[in-house]
């Protein structure tokens, strides 16, 4: 049955750079899969002084035009903590969005957004009904940790691999395109950092699981799993 993917990060390429190989097999599945970004203030990143809301808009259509949903708060970079009000604003896109499997980032991490983000993606997803004070509102069933990469994530030892060497195409196209758009030039895979080192991972965890290129991931709480 098509499941509803729910993925959190604290900035507009963290899912793309995360896990987007894992998010387009999805929706070759057929499952809806939306993604939320907390920060959608891009106001004091001077990359793209200008430009802020052309990164959202193209971060939204270059999401659309692989079958995702891409969703912004309007948190700014060193702009937000773990508070109630943050943590309600997660829940309510937990409550509209209805997902059966969350991913969020690992917690242990170089930058303060993507720690920041990761506690209140916990409460939110884990206490939904609590925080809206509505009963109804269900946690997802599956949620997992993802990496940011070696220059952000500390300590992290996935146990779950996705296969995504039929995606990884796709995988440089959608994140390479976005990083050309930062740097305000074409897109060219021979220099581009983000896509290099996104390859080198996904390597490093093909040769930890038996297949070309993957996307690892650690579950939050252990799944149980029959014998086949």
């Amino acid at each position: 049955m098509p499941k509803t993917i729910l993925a959190l990060g604290a900035h507009y390429d963290d899912c793309p750079f995360g896990l987007p190989g894992t998010l387009l097999k999805a929706v070759k599945q057929h499952h809806r899969v939306v993604i939320l970004s907390l920060i959608g203030d891009y106001t004091n990143w001077p990359p793209v002084k200008g430009r802020e809301e052309a990164l959202k808009q193209k971060t939204i259509d270059m999401a659309k035009e692989r079958g995702i949903e891409m969703r912004f708060l309007n948190y700014s970079s060193m702009g937000f903590e773990a508070t109630l009000e943050a943590k309600r604003a997660v829940a309510q896109v937990v409550a509209d969005v209805q997902p059966d499997i969350a991913f969020m980032l690992w917690p242990k991490d170089r930058h303060p957004d993507h720690e920041a983000t990761s506690a209140i993606c916990h409460a939110a997803l884990f206490q939904p009904a609590r925080l809206l004070g509505q009963d109804q509102v269900r946690s997802p069933g599956e949620v997992y940790w993802y990496d940011n990469g070696p220059g952000h994530t500390i300590d992290f030892a996935p146990d779950t691999y996705f296969d995504v060497t039929a995606e990884w195409p796709a995988v440089t196209e959608w994140l390479g395109g976005l990083m050309a758009f930062v740097r305000n030039a074409p897109f060219d895979p021979q220099k581009d950092a983000a896509t290099d080192t996104k390859t080198i991972l996904a390597r490093y965890r093909g040769l930890a699981s038996g297949v070309k290129y993957a996307e690892a991931v650690k579950a939050v709480k252990p799944i149980t799993q029959e014998l086949t």
